[in-house]
Protein backbone atom coordinates (compact mmCIF):
# COMPACT_ATOMS: atom_id res chain seq x y z
CA UNK A 1 0.00 0.00 0.00
CA UNK A 2 1.37 3.79 -0.54
CA UNK A 3 1.94 6.05 1.87
CA UNK A 4 0.06 9.26 0.78
CA UNK A 5 1.78 12.22 1.61
CA UNK A 6 0.53 14.37 4.95
CA UNK A 7 -1.41 17.28 4.49
CA UNK A 8 -0.05 20.95 4.25
CA UNK A 9 -2.57 22.34 7.17
CA UNK A 10 -2.22 25.68 8.94
CA UNK A 11 -0.39 25.51 12.56
CA UNK A 12 -2.04 24.17 15.39
CA UNK A 13 -3.73 27.29 17.42
CA UNK A 14 -4.07 29.16 14.06
CA UNK A 15 -7.85 29.54 15.32
CA UNK A 16 -10.71 29.80 12.72
CA UNK A 17 -10.80 32.59 9.67
CA UNK A 18 -11.65 36.26 10.49
CA UNK A 19 -15.46 36.61 9.80
CA UNK A 20 -16.09 32.38 11.17
CA UNK A 21 -14.49 33.88 14.45
CA UNK A 22 -16.25 37.07 14.27
CA UNK A 23 -20.14 35.09 13.90
CA UNK A 24 -18.96 32.13 16.08
CA UNK A 25 -18.43 35.16 18.93
CA UNK A 26 -21.78 36.65 18.54
CA UNK A 27 -23.47 32.80 18.30
CA UNK A 28 -21.77 31.70 21.64
CA UNK A 29 -22.59 34.95 23.95
CA UNK A 30 -26.33 34.80 22.09
CA UNK A 31 -26.19 31.23 23.12
CA UNK A 32 -24.96 31.73 27.00
CA UNK A 33 -27.20 34.67 27.38
CA UNK A 34 -30.45 32.60 26.35
CA UNK A 35 -29.41 29.25 27.17
CA UNK A 36 -29.29 27.36 30.67
CA UNK A 37 -27.50 25.53 33.30
CA UNK A 38 -30.09 22.55 32.34
CA UNK A 39 -29.83 23.00 28.32
CA UNK A 40 -26.04 22.66 28.30
CA UNK A 41 -26.11 20.13 30.39
CA UNK A 42 -28.95 18.31 28.21
CA UNK A 43 -26.49 19.25 25.14
CA UNK A 44 -23.43 17.86 26.51
CA UNK A 45 -25.27 14.76 27.49
CA UNK A 46 -27.22 14.17 24.06
CA UNK A 47 -23.91 15.20 22.20
CA UNK A 48 -22.22 12.28 24.30
CA UNK A 49 -24.01 9.69 23.44
CA UNK A 50 -24.39 10.50 19.76
CA UNK A 51 -20.49 10.61 20.03
CA UNK A 52 -20.94 6.79 21.66
CA UNK A 53 -23.34 6.05 18.61
CA UNK A 54 -21.15 6.87 16.31
CA UNK A 55 -18.24 5.03 17.07
CA UNK A 56 -19.61 1.79 18.39
CA UNK A 57 -20.57 1.70 14.27
CA UNK A 58 -17.01 2.45 13.64
CA UNK A 59 -14.89 -0.96 13.30
CA UNK A 60 -12.37 -0.71 15.43
CA UNK A 61 -9.57 -1.70 13.13
CA UNK A 62 -10.78 1.76 11.75
CA UNK A 63 -10.96 3.85 14.20
CA UNK A 64 -7.34 4.66 14.34
CA UNK A 65 -7.10 5.69 10.59
CA UNK A 66 -6.30 9.22 9.99
CA UNK A 67 -8.79 10.58 7.48
CA UNK A 68 -8.33 14.23 6.00
CA UNK A 69 -11.76 16.03 6.09
CA UNK A 70 -13.53 19.23 4.89
CA UNK A 71 -12.65 22.02 7.40
CA UNK A 72 -15.81 22.16 9.16
CA UNK A 73 -17.28 25.26 10.74
CA UNK A 74 -15.56 25.77 14.03
CA UNK A 75 -13.20 23.80 13.57
CA UNK A 76 -9.50 24.98 13.12
CA UNK A 77 -7.44 23.55 10.11
CA UNK A 78 -4.73 21.43 11.56
CA UNK A 79 -7.91 19.62 13.17
CA UNK A 80 -9.02 18.09 9.81
CA UNK A 81 -6.77 15.29 9.74
CA UNK A 82 -7.13 13.45 12.62
CA UNK A 83 -8.69 9.83 13.60
CA UNK A 84 -11.45 8.90 15.52
CA UNK A 85 -9.34 7.65 18.39
CA UNK A 86 -7.52 11.26 18.16
CA UNK A 87 -10.58 13.39 18.38
CA UNK A 88 -11.60 11.29 21.35
CA UNK A 89 -8.30 11.85 22.86
CA UNK A 90 -8.77 15.81 22.08
CA UNK A 91 -12.43 15.52 23.93
CA UNK A 92 -10.46 13.96 26.94
CA UNK A 93 -7.57 16.36 27.18
CA UNK A 94 -10.27 19.54 26.74
CA UNK A 95 -13.02 18.19 29.40
CA UNK A 96 -10.42 17.61 31.78
CA UNK A 97 -9.27 21.26 31.28
CA UNK A 98 -12.90 22.47 31.50
CA UNK A 99 -13.83 20.57 34.19
CA UNK A 100 -10.63 21.89 36.12
CA UNK A 101 -11.35 25.36 35.13
CA UNK A 102 -14.89 25.32 36.24
CA UNK A 103 -13.82 23.95 39.99
CA UNK A 104 -11.03 26.14 40.14
CA UNK A 105 -12.97 29.10 39.27
CA UNK A 106 -16.13 28.27 41.84
CA UNK A 107 -13.38 27.57 44.57
CA UNK A 108 -12.89 31.58 43.74
CA UNK A 109 -9.45 31.14 42.25
CA UNK A 110 -8.24 32.05 38.80
CA UNK A 111 -6.56 28.91 36.73
CA UNK A 112 -3.05 28.61 36.24
CA UNK A 113 -1.38 29.12 33.46
CA UNK A 114 -3.56 30.35 30.32
CA UNK A 115 -6.32 28.27 27.72
CA UNK A 116 -4.59 27.42 24.78
CA UNK A 117 -5.89 25.42 21.38
CA UNK A 118 -2.99 24.70 20.86
CA UNK A 119 -1.72 22.86 23.75
CA UNK A 120 -5.32 20.86 23.63
CA UNK A 121 -4.09 18.71 19.93
CA UNK A 122 -4.52 14.94 20.67
CA UNK A 123 -1.68 12.31 20.67
CA UNK A 124 -1.43 11.12 16.69
CA UNK A 125 -1.12 7.36 17.95
CA UNK A 126 -4.07 7.32 20.29
CA UNK A 127 -5.17 3.80 20.73
CA UNK A 128 -8.37 2.21 21.65
CA UNK A 129 -7.95 2.85 25.51
CA UNK A 130 -8.69 6.42 24.33
CA UNK A 131 -12.57 5.09 24.61
CA UNK A 132 -12.67 4.64 28.23
CA UNK A 133 -10.62 7.64 29.11
CA UNK A 134 -12.86 10.09 27.24
CA UNK A 135 -15.72 8.82 28.61
CA UNK A 136 -14.31 8.77 32.11
CA UNK A 137 -13.27 12.68 31.43
CA UNK A 138 -17.08 13.40 30.46
CA UNK A 139 -17.95 11.65 33.68
CA UNK A 140 -15.79 13.91 35.37
CA UNK A 141 -16.89 16.74 33.50
CA UNK A 142 -20.59 16.08 34.50
CA UNK A 143 -19.71 15.59 38.57
CA UNK A 144 -17.64 18.52 38.90
CA UNK A 145 -20.96 20.58 36.95
CA UNK A 146 -23.20 18.74 39.57
CA UNK A 147 -21.04 19.97 42.38
CA UNK A 148 -21.27 23.12 42.07
CA UNK A 149 -24.58 25.03 43.19
CA UNK A 150 -23.48 28.61 41.35
CA UNK A 151 -21.80 28.41 37.97
CA UNK A 152 -21.96 32.30 37.63
CA UNK A 153 -18.64 32.91 39.13
CA UNK A 154 -17.48 36.41 40.01
CA UNK A 155 -14.18 35.21 38.39
CA UNK A 156 -13.97 34.07 35.01
CA UNK A 157 -10.41 33.01 32.82
CA UNK A 158 -9.95 33.78 29.23
CA UNK A 159 -10.55 31.44 26.16
CA UNK A 160 -8.16 32.57 23.54
CA UNK A 161 -11.58 33.20 20.82
CA UNK A 162 -14.20 33.73 23.31
CA UNK A 163 -12.10 36.23 25.87
CA UNK A 164 -13.20 35.91 29.80
CA UNK A 165 -15.47 33.16 30.60
CA UNK A 166 -17.02 32.40 34.27
CA UNK A 167 -17.96 28.34 35.22
CA UNK A 168 -21.18 28.75 33.23
CA UNK A 169 -19.14 29.86 30.47
CA UNK A 170 -16.47 27.04 30.64
CA UNK A 171 -19.52 25.05 31.25
CA UNK A 172 -21.26 25.62 28.00
CA UNK A 173 -18.74 25.91 25.65
CA UNK A 174 -18.47 22.35 26.94
CA UNK A 175 -21.14 21.47 25.68
CA UNK A 176 -21.18 23.18 22.35
CA UNK A 177 -17.50 22.24 21.86
CA UNK A 178 -18.29 18.65 21.96
CA UNK A 179 -21.23 19.30 19.29
CA UNK A 180 -18.50 20.41 16.93
CA UNK A 181 -16.60 17.08 17.43
CA UNK A 182 -19.92 15.06 17.14
CA UNK A 183 -19.88 16.42 13.62
CA UNK A 184 -16.06 15.78 12.75
CA UNK A 185 -16.43 12.06 13.88
CA UNK A 186 -19.53 11.79 11.59
CA UNK A 187 -17.26 12.86 8.76
CA UNK A 188 -14.52 11.07 9.74
CA UNK A 189 -16.73 8.11 9.73
CA UNK A 190 -18.78 8.96 6.34
CA UNK A 191 -15.05 9.11 4.61
CA UNK A 192 -13.20 5.97 5.88
CA UNK A 193 -12.21 4.32 3.73
CA UNK A 194 -14.38 0.50 3.16
CA UNK A 195 -12.94 -2.48 1.87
Amino acid sequence: MTELPEPQLDAPGAGLPGFELFIARRLFAWKRRFGSRKGFSRQFALERAAIRDLVAVIPEAERGCRVLIPRLRGLEDSSRHWSVWMTLDHLRITNEAFAGFIATLAAGKIPPGKADTAAVKPTPGAGPEIEATYEASCDDLVAVVAGIADLKTALSFPHPWFGPLDAAGWHALSATHLGIHTAQIAEIARRLPRS
